[in-house]
């Protein structure tokens, strides 16, 4: 494995660090606009996050900046602040910004890291997909040459009508033309100069000579001063919702940092340090919100370029931000005359590529379940709320999981009276039950027993009233879950109201002190009936009909 920090790949880390820079500087700036706080605040976050996630994370290729997903959820954030609270909006939303930080190096540091992205993947394909429809949808004005109107995507949708008639000629061609170049530019220009930066660059040329400086809306000038801190804002009617929407901003940033570096560890052939990262994410992102940067996590597509160029290290992210901050400095006022439909252009196309396009174009050949839950969750995300629309994917797909993982093991709970070529018994052990003529009822349960299986065993012990004796088995039972527990201490309490003889066949020590615990309310005496061997339960059960 690499050394995080290593001068044997120095030459290729630098490499790889101005690489990504190129890539990084104009989605910097179209984050910063996008998420209506301005281009200075996607350039500071490209460059805090990417400092702070590199010196202290634990991927040493990841590159951390601004991310379309992080982008849209800030969007919303400062929206909703602003409309709340329009004097002290702006600083409650960078607030939300550094309380998402402080819950990523929580996540950290109770090592919750390896859970993070332990999540149907039907779920994260539609809330992912989701991100894109949102991203491309508030960028519907701002390509056609007008102001973003208010009310996010709802707001956007109704003004559809508006926006197409009073859309601007000038700026629709200079959108257009964005795309055309990032859709279709050859490859082998793109291997050396990213896209984005082609169309950047060139498409902001065109507009100046096509159409002159003052005909279209640009950028304008930008700051390029040292950012001053935001003081933590907190108003108390809208504390709850800040930490909400600090969890949503923190847990999307973990998730995308997750997976990003799980895409490095592919490239690399290494293996990350998860909780490492999400501490380093999340000191990333304190200090962005601290001094008015956007949010952002690991991107895909800078680490990609960033490895591909050669970097194996940390000194990559490194000189990417030594390189950024260069940049920044030495072309400001080149900056200020980059049209804002150029910016939007590009805002689309990241939207277009977070769509999860494989999980579509193959839904109809995976199940219709998993295909209603990525589409469900989509449109709650799009049309609802986030939160609402991860909470309800995760409750649903898990359901559909429990239910499916529970049909499955229902068949592994058989209740038997004679002999069963199923039963997992020596010869002996069949010969004893077969002594038995049908007199011991013989439960055998088998695998992971969860709670949806405790339907299954409730029917079986209708049978128990037939018999003079219940042997329950669970020597092959992997799993046995509370409720189950439960069902099976029930078993035992009704076999004996009804006079009869029961012994339990448990092989592991763990296994019978969970049934005496649940048991010792009931002054049930069970270390007499609980043996470790099939052979000893029917032994005791032939030996108990006498």
């Amino acid at each position: 494995m690499f050394n995080f920090f290593s001068s044997k790949y120095l030459r290729s880390d630098i490499m790889g660090g101005i690489t990504a820079a190129i890539v990084s500087l104009p989605l910097a700036l179209t984050f910063g606009v996008a998420s209506g706080v301005g281009p200075e605040a996607g350039l500071y976050g490209a460059i805090i996050i990417g400092l702070f996630a590199a010196v202290f994370g634990g991927t040493p290729t990841l590159i951390s900046e601004p991310t379309g997903p992080m982008t849209v959820v800030m969007a919303a954030i400062v929206t909703s602040m602003i409309a709340d609270n329009p004097d002290n909006g702006l600083a409650m939303a960078f607030t939300v910004v550094m309380m998402a930080g402080l819950f990523q190096i929580a996540f950290g540091m109770f090592k919750l890291g390896k859970y993070v992205t332990q999540m149907p993947y039907s779920v994260v394909s539609g809330f992912m997909s989701g991100i894109g429809v949102i991203l491309i949808i508030i960028q519907l004005a701002p390509a056609l040459g007008q102001a973003a109107p208010s009310g996010g995507v709802i707001g956007t949708i109704k003004a559809i009508p508006d926006i197409i008639t009073n859309a601007q000629f000038n700026e629709v061609i200079l959108t257009l033309v964005t795309l055309c170049i990032l859709f279709f530019i050859p490859k082998r220009f793109t291997k050396r100069i990213p896209a984005q930066l082609i169309a950047l660059v060139g498409v902001s040329v065109l507009s100046l000579v096509a159409f002159g400086p003052d005909t279209i809306r640009r950028i304008g000038e930008i700051s390029v001063s040292l950012p001053s801190p935001v003081l933590p804002s907190f108003s108390a009617e809208q504390l709850n919702a800040m930490l909400a929407d600090a969890v949503v901003l923190g847990m999307l940033g973990c998730i995308d940092s997750m997976l990003t570096s799980v895409i490095a560890d592919n490239l690399t052939r290494t293996e990350h340090k998860s909780d490492k990262e999400l501490i380093g994410q999340g000191i990333g992102n304190f200090f962005s919100g601290l001094l008015g940067g956007l949010p952002g996590a690991g991107a895909t597509m800078g680490t990609v370029v960033n490895i591909q160029t050669g970097a194996r290290s940390a000194w990559s992210g490194v000189t990417r931000v030594v390189t950024l901050i260069i940049g920044i400095f030495g072309a400001a006022s080149l900056l200020s005359s980059i049209p804002l439909a150029v910016l939007a252009g590009i805002a689309v196309k990241v939207g277009i590529d977070i769509l999860d396009w494989s999980f579509i174009k193959r839904a109809h050949r995976v199940s219709w379940q998993s295909t209603l839950v990525m589409y469900s969750v989509l449109f709650l995300t799009v049309f609802v709320d986030l939160i609402f629309a991860v909470g309800i994917g995760v409750f649903v797909a898990n359901i559909l999981i429990i239910e499916k993982l529970s049909a499955s093991q229902s068949k592994n709970v058989r209740a038997i009276s004679d002999l069963d070529d199923e039963l997992p018994l020596n010869k002996r052990q069949r010969e004893l039950l077969n002594e038995a003529n049908g007199r011991i009822l013989y439960f055998y349960l088998s695998g992971p027993m969860i709670f949806g299986v405790s339907k299954a065993l409730a029917k079986e012990r209708a049978n128990i009233a037939n018999h003079d004796a219940v042997i329950i088995d669970l020597s092959d039972v992997s799993l046995l879950d509370d409720t189950m527990s439960l069902s099976i201490e029930n078993m035992i309490l009704e076999s004996r109201d009804m006079h009869k003889e029961v012994i339990v066949v448990v092989k592991t020590e763990a296994g019978k002190q969970q049934l005496l615990k649940l048991l010792q309310e009931h002054e049930q005496n069970l270390e007499e009936i609980v043996v470790d061997s099939r052979t000893q339960a029917l032994e005791l059960g032939l030996s108990k009909l006498v």
